[in-house]
């Protein structure tokens, strides 16, 4: 696992869309079925949009109907990080990139085996790298 990176706020704003920005910084959320990766189903890796950590494999992806990339696990169980999310006045377990601490969607406990979750993440958080 690569050591943590705390990107500046001037480097962030040069790199990323308005809507990256909005999603991985402030915790905001793209609507469903908009992301560039909902229902994309080619083999390769998922990486971080502002570090380029690899988080989730495309052999994890699943569809789950929510209209976000679904995923039933991480890359590996040190790519992620979650912390408890209250902001819509419920509890919901957001995760976040380990390597930066930027905003990636939330987890959830009604996904398929193995792991009966659903890492529900934002396309506009990843960058996806085909294996071809």
């Amino acid at each position: 696992m690569t050591d943590k990176i705390i990107p500046s706020e001037q480097a962030l704003r040069a790199k990323l869309s308005p809507e990256q920005y909005h999603i991985l910084r402030e915790h905001g959320t793209e609507r469903a079925f908009t992301g560039k990766y909902w229902d994309l189903k080619d083999d390769g890796k998922y990486h971080c949009a502002v570090c380029d950590e690899v988080l989730f494999d495309a052999a994890t992806k699943y569809d789950s109907g929510s209209g976000w990339p679904s995923f039933w696990q991480p890359d590996s169980a040190a790519a992620v990080e979650t912390e408890t999310d209250h902001s819509l006045l419920m509890a919901r377990t957001e995760v976040h990139c380990h390597r930066c601490g930027s905003h990636l969607g939330h987890v959830f406990e009604d996904g398929p085996a193995p792991t009966g979750l659903r890492y529900c993440i934002n396309s506009a958080s990843l960058d996806f790298k085909s294996k071809t």
